[in-house]
């Protein structure tokens, strides 16, 4: 069956609905009207005490010498939540350790470099200091967030925003996408992206992830890791420096690859978030994100599935929010055929790890007010189905779950 009226909004990080000038793919049995509305952002005050910075500056970080790679440590069946840069150096993130120590959960993602291209930390690397991007960062001790983390047997993800950054294309014009004109491309909220094409983009966020892993954060995940969304509109518009020629999806594939590559030596877990469609469709939505060629590359694949971001209709379901159960059930047992697909292709097959669903849809009519039952229905759907890691979104950190 054809899939029309899906399209995806340029702010669709984890826990935002998809927007926009409207998308046609194949799917099995998909037909979706998106929401038009994401949540709204938290913002959380700052109680806590500003240490003096210089004091708090992390070592200089420098490549080790050659050697064998270290053996990263065994990786649990990750049950987490995200963690904000504002919300880790609160007494906020207090609250959040009880949560997990209270409940199954055992893992947080935490911001590094969020969607509007700022560090959160005070970083040593000199292109961050060039771009002033870590100049506003929220934690001012990142050493003592990620041992206070370990002390309670907390599984560390370090968030990195990549293609969509504002702060690197306004302050490197040469890395952003462009219009025809000349003039810094810009999507319908008015957000500028970096070109994945350019080699530079992608060496930068390699270059934070080895900073992360040199930290101490467990695992890398990757968000953003994607084109802006309404790509025949972008590709009427922009201008991208692709003297391969690659396809969208080829350039998302080769950075993630090269990602891969890179961190090998550095004992970590690579990761990264993708749409929740991936799982079904076919194609790469015009924003280079190729179910099979992401999964393949990477140990981890996180789509996601909220029920909130699925129009009337899709898999069958009208209002998709109101059904977390079912609608979580379908797309992930989608995600489980291509997987399996690439297996008996004799290909790698990244584990599958969901975002779902922790918020209330209040931009939607008619919508459910999403409690515990509510984030335990969807984490069943994808137990039953073998999946027995997730996380959790909130944009404001406020969990239900327990």
């Amino acid at each position: 069956m054809i899939l029309t009226g899906c399209s995806f909004s340029e702010a669709a990080q984890p826990g935002e609905p998809w927007t926009g000038d409207s998308i046609v793919h194949q799917a099995q049995t998909l037909e979706a009207k998106p929401p038009i509305q994401s949540e709204a952002p938290g913002h959380l005050s700052v109680a806590d005490e500003i240490t003096d910075q210089r004091e708090r500056r992390i070592e200089s970080y420098a490549e080790p010498p050659a050697g064998p790679p270290p053996i990263p440590k065994a990786r649990p069946k990750v049950k987490g939540i995200y963690v904000s840069g504002w919300a880790a150096r609160t007494s906020k993130l207090d609250q959040l350790i009880e949560l997990v120590n209270q409940t199954e959960l055992n893992a947080m993602v935490i911001d590094v470099k969020n969607d509007s291209g700022q560090i959160t930390y005070d970083s040593s690397l000199p292109i961050v200091h060039q771009l002033e991007a870590d100049s506003k960062h929220m934690i001012h001790d990142i050493k003592r967030l990620i041992s206070t983390l370990n002390e309670n047997h907390i599984y560390t993800i370090a968030r990195i925003a990549v293609f969509k950054d504002p702060y690197a294309a306004v302050r490197k014009p040469e890395w952003a996408i462009r219009t025809k004109e000349g003039a810094l491309w810009k999507d319908a909220k008015g957000t500028s992206w970096v070109d994945p094409y350019h080699p530079e983009v992608c060496t930068y966020a390699i270059e934070l992830a080895k900073e992360a892993a040199h930290l101490g954060f467990d695992e890398i995940q990757f968000d953003y890791v994607r084109f802006p969304d309404n790509g025949s509109k972008v590709d009427r518009e922009a201008v991208f420096q692709n003297p391969n020629g690659w396809s969208k999806s080829a350039a998302v594939q080769r950075f993630l690859k090269q990602a891969k590559q890179e961190l090998a030596a550095k004992g970590v877990y690579v990761s990264a978030d993708v749409f929740g469609l991936t799982t079904s469709v076919t194609g790469d939505m015009g924003i280079g994100q190729t179910w099979e060629d992401i999964s393949s590359e990477i140990d981890v694949i996180s789509p996601m599935v909220y029920p909130s971001h699925y129009g009337d209709g899709v898999f069958g379901i009208k209002n998709p929010d109101l059904q977390p159960y079912v609608t979580v059930q379908k797309a992930l047992a989608d995600g489980l055929k291509k997987n399996e697909a690439l297996t008996q292709a004799r290909k790698s097959a990244a584990s599958i790890r969901p975002w779902l669903q922790d918020f209330t849809a209040t931009w939607l009519k008619p919508h459910k007010i999403y409690g515990s039952e509510d984030v335990q229905a969807q984490v069943q759907a994808a137990k039953e189905l073998g999946i027995d890691e997730y996380l959790l979104w909130n944009s404001k950190c406020t969990y239900t779950f327990r």
